[in-house]
């Protein structure tokens, strides 16, 4: 999109954004003249956002140094609820023009790319669950208050879902469904699976335009993995399917339900490495208040047909598929795809296999390993992760478990309470 357009358009500034090793979408913005340069030379962009908690409090780094902070404008959209702003999401690079080790943006696409050298391709998508608030300040108020899933809920906010479904239509989101959930206030939307990169950015461009309509009604949107304590959390689900030749290798084989060897391989690398990919999927000490059994959270390491409480849920309607059903809406989403693509490539390189599927509630049966209770197992699991460490590099690696370790100090000897409210509105 040319500048002459996007003045056309009525556009002033560009919102440039990367999302940070906490999981927090930071942004630096140029007015719309400034966006060649931007994309040529870089935003100034200190390496200390790297070790950023939630709560903007630091756990690392300094004041020296600078990277630039480049817009990929493949993807820049006109954004329909801020109007005069476009959005694009950037790459950081290092003064040599080189993407820097710890950008997660740049790690997903270098991680598409060996796929690719294997003659592989992922799709992906992520679904978005938000609750939303009437509360003054930060107290949570639900919006709504019909009953779950039901027709009451979606009446009553009628006006505002038709918002942000047109927003995002506008933005050239495919969304593919949009319901009421379970929790207080809540809300799930689907889109179109594209490209692991895609994916990640539309996730970005989705809650950073829900947030906004939310705003632009008097209400405020929170993708927190826990609202309340006693609650029912926000997850982040990714769906994926990896390809070969154009064929979906999650089904048209022999192996279990209906998977090539290579399909299967693919979800048994992600299955194995569950416990680990947990410190970056499901990242936060708030996290673990959601991933507890009997709230369709996947809490355990397991993987079965349709089963909303296994780690790893398959799905055979439509287009076979993977749901990865344990992570949420604290994780940085260009780390949780490279992670998960990293994991499953690696089991095809191993030939690994899948155990039995668990098609019943795990909860009914002795011996099914839960996964982490939190978030300091699943640090001690991605630290023990080989294949993980090696792919994301040593200065990324030490910046994850810095932070880490940085949010569980921040919240020790805190409640569930405290916890859910101390986090609510920081995603």
């Amino acid at each position: 999109m040319d500048l002459a357009n996007l003045t056309a358009r009525g556009v002033l500034a560009v919102a440039v954004t990367w999302v940070d090793t906490s999981g927090i979408t930071r942004v630096k913005a140029v007015p719309v003249q400034r966006l060649k340069h931007a994309v040529t030379s870089g935003i100034g962009n200190s390496p200390v956002f790297d070790h950023f908690l939630l709560d903007d409090s630091i756990v690392g780094g300094g004041p020296v140094g600078d990277l630039r902070l480049r817009p990929d404008l493949a993807r820049l959209a006109v954004l329909a609820a801020q109007p005069g702003w476009a959005w694009a999401p950037g790459v950081r690079y290092d003064q040599e023009g080189k993407v820097y080790p710890t950008d997660s943006r740049g790690l997903a696409i270098r991680t598409v790319e060996q796929l690719a050298e294997q003659g592989l391709s992922v799709r992906a998508a992520f679904e978005v669950e938000w609750c939303v608030s009437s509360g003054a300040g930060d107290e949570f108020v639900p919006a709504c208050s019909g009953p779950a899933y039901g027709m009451v809920r979606l009446a009553e906010l009628a006006g505002y879902l038709h918002d942000v479904i047109e927003a995002l239509t506008t933005q050239g989101v495919h969304v593919e469904q949009i319901h009421p959930e379970y929790a207080a206030g809540q809300y799930e939307l689907s889109v179109a699976a594209e490209s692991p990169v895609d994916a990640a950015d539309t996730l970005v461009l989705v809650r950073e335009t829900i947030r906004a309509v939310s705003q632009n009604h008097g209400l405020r949107a929170t993708f927190a993995p826990k609202v309340l304590a006693g609650g029912v959390g926000n997850g982040g689900h990714i769906h994926l399917s990896v390809w070969r030749d154009g064929r979906n290798l999650m089904g048209g084989g022999d192996g279990p339900c209906g998977m090539t060897g290579e399909g299967e391989s693919f979800m048994a690398g992600i299955l194995t490495r569950l416990p680990a990919l947990l410190a970056i999927g499901a990242p936060s000490v708030a996290s673990y208040l959601r991933l507890v059994p009997s709230s369709w959270a996947g809490p355990y390491q397991c993987w079965g047909l349709e089963n909303r409480e296994a780690g790893l849920r398959f799905i055979t309607a439509g287009e076979p598929n993977l749901e990865v059903k344990c992570f949420d809406g604290s994780a940085n989403p260009y780390l949780a795809v490279a992670a998960l693509l990293i994991a499953g490539g690696a089991g095809i390189t191993e030939g690994a296999q899948l155990p039995e599927p668990i098609n019943v509630d795990p909860v009914t049966l002795e011996g099914v390993p839960m996964l982490p209770i939190d978030l300091d197992q699943s640090l001690v699991a991605f630290e023990n992760e080989p294949t993980l460490l090696a792919a994301f590099g040593e200065q990324l690696s030490a910046a994850i478990a810095t932070v880490r370790r940085g949010e569980i100090a921040l919240f020790e000897g805190n409640t569930a309470q405290e916890v859910a409210e101390r986090s609510r509105w920081r995603y």
